[in-house]
């Protein structure tokens, strides 16, 4: 049985542990240590090296030894038999839709999505390189069929969406691609490799930002595509090296620590979640509340079948308040910090507004503004406690 084939037999907790990882040959620890360079020797006679070759250590931009340790760690939790990994993010969803897209291409993309790839898609690819894009609400797959063109070269789609936790149906968005020879991505951010693994339901390519729950700490941005060599190769040509959004071998080491863990903390996310947005439910001054995890959720079933060991750790709900209100209810809580990002140990909340530039493409529920909960590692009633705290000090 070759090392491939043995690793596949592991669980995911055991390959989140020891994949990528090796006893360094030099010193005998038991961990890969940081290597902090931006070049590495080269060959007796180097007139022959391609200089913009990723294959091997030349120069940092080209990749570097930790990044290429988080890659294979990477790959194996997502099951893709390649992976890229990018300075953050947004360097991996440009990097994606750089290496793939020319002009004439069309691509359609979720209403929901992370605000850059609104911004690439619908903004910069669009008017800067003549590439065509369509949004459309992806969790209705006959949407989807219609806004097929003959020039459709991807379909980009994030689920659970940011920020409304919309669901789309990886598997039968990805036959419905692949009967008309079109490519799918898939952000997992909010879902993350643990609960939900879009290559092994059909899609041609996983982003995440390794900056959210696979660092896991709140201390590293990073990000990843993960998918088949062949496109992978290009990417690493094209969006790596000659664009230069390399991940610092400091940040590859910090998320490859904090990826060790990710299993028990996703499980902790996920319990934490789903009590909260179950407790939400049931509060008189709440307007609603979004989670995939919660029978009332629109795509909770969907959910159920694509998401193996839970719905993750974030959800957004609503007060039956105006804007001024919503401010106060933040400024009430004590444990739970406003801040942006998600995935990180401690819970944070962010309040998005009626002026949000997207509000058009939200469910009615979202236009009166809402909050983006992002639950954390702390004890749930604790967290329970701090929200019914602050609904009390402004009167719901």
């Amino acid at each position: 049985m070759s090392k491939k084939e043995s690793e596949k037999k592991l669980s995911f907790q055991t390959r989140a542990v020891h994949e990528g990882n090796a006893i360094d040959s030099e010193t005998g620890a038991i961990q890969h240590p940081i290597t902090m360079a931006n070049s590495y020797v080269l060959p007796y006679d180097p007139t022959d090296v391609n200089w913009s070759s990723a294959s091997g250590n030349i120069y940092t931009r080209n990749g570097g030894a930790n990044q290429k340790y988080l890659q294979e760690k990477i790959a194996s939790l997502e099951g893709g038999e390649d992976c890229v990994v990018l300075a953050s993010g947004v360097a991996a969803l440009s990097g994606l839709f750089f290496a793939l897209l020319e002009s004439g291409d069309h691509v359609i993309f979720s209403s929901v999505t992370y605000i850059a790839v609104y911004r690439l898609l619908n903004e910069l690819f669009n008017h800067k390189f003549k590439v065509e894009t369509t949004i459309v609400d992806t969790s209705d797959i006959e949407a989807v069929r219609a806004a097929i063109r003959p020039n459709t070269k991807l379909i980009h789609i994030e689920t659970p969406g940011n920020p409304t936790l919309g669901i789309t149906d990886i598997s039968a968005l990805a036959e419905l691609a692949h009967e008309n020879n079109i490519l799918l991505s898939v952000d997992n951010t909010f879902a993350s490799p643990y609960n939900q693994r879009p290559i092994e339901l059909g899609a041609d390519f996983t982003v995440e930002s390794l900056t959210k729950y696979i660092n896991g700490h709140g201390d590293a941005m990073g990000g990843a595509i993960i998918g088949k060599t062949e496109y992978l190769d290009i990417i690493r040509a094209q969006s790596q090296v000659n664009l230069g959004a390399t991940i610092s071998p400091f940040n590859a080491w910090l998320i490859m620590r904090g990826s060790v863990t990710l299993p028990l903390r996703m499980k902790q996310h996920n319990e934490n979640a789903l009590k909260i947005a179950q407790w939400l439910e049931q509060q008189p001054g709440v307007s609603f509340v979004a989670y995939p995890g919660l029978e009332s959720s629109k795509g909770h079933e969907i959910a159920k079948k694509q998401m193996s060991n839970g719905f993750g750790g974030v959800l957004s709900f609503g007060l039956k308040a105006d804007h001024e209100t919503h401010n106060q209810f933040v400024s009430k809580l004590n444990i739970i910090t406003s801040a942006v990002s998600l995935g990180h140990d401690g819970t944070l909340i962010v309040f998005i507004g009626e002026n949000d530039e997207r509000q058009y493409l939200y469910p009615e529920e979202f236009h009166n503004g809402f909050f983006r909960l992002s639950v954390g590692l702390e004890d749930t009633q604790d967290l329970i406690d701090d929200l019914e705290n602050a609904l009390n000090q402004i009167g719901l």
